[in-house]
């Protein structure tokens, strides 16, 4: 692994963006069928947008190690998609959040991600939870947080209007 490789799984590398991969983001959000449940009217991503994002995803994580990261398939070296940690604006907790290409929907890497995620969160950071949303016609997206364990609490509007299922996952040893 190099210094940007942070998450070794079975078949993925999850690691830190450099914006010089901007594009690789634009390629990944610029499909709407990617894009579709990320706001409400389900635009691709342009190159502004995501250079902001990509930007915010850097300095998240030099300030807080969290933030989502690129995955990055094992086998051949591929970009399949991303995974990590936001920040949910409303409450400040750490929000876990993956997208992958068309091409790679469906085996499993999703949940590869978001299980090497949820490990790491408890294992190197302090956080005594972290929440999960999809919006509610996401039916994938939402098998991934049961998947991996997280429970339902609640749906509603997130701050960007979607619909969503809500989840958390609470930290195994706390009270």
């Amino acid at each position: 692994m190099n210094e940007l490789d942070l998450i070794e799984t079975e078949r993925l590398v999850l690691s830190g963006w450099t914006m010089d991969q901007v594009d690789d983001l634009v390629r990944l959000h610029g499909n709407p069928n990617v894009s579709r449940y990320l706001s409400v009217d389900g635009l691709p991503w342009s190159e502004t947008q995501a250079r902001k994002t990509l930007e915010g995803w850097i300095g998240l994580f030099e300030t807080r190690k969290l933030g989502k990261l690129r995955l990055t398939r094992k086998s051949d070296g591929a970009f399949i998609g991303r995974a990590g940690y936001g920040i949910y604006p409303p409450t400040g907790e750490p929000e876990i959040g993956y997208a992958l290409f068309e091409e790679h929907q469906g085996q499993g890497y999703a949940k590869e991600a978001a299980s090497a995620l949820r490990d790491w969160i408890f294992r190197d950071t302090d956080a005594p939870h972290f929440i999960g949303f999809a919006d509610t016609r996401n039916a994938p997206s939402l098998a991934v947080l049961r998947k991996i364990g997280m429970e339902p609490t609640r749906v509603e509007t997130e701050p960007g209007g979607l619909l969503c299922q809500f989840h958390i996952y609470e930290r195994p040893d706390h009270d």
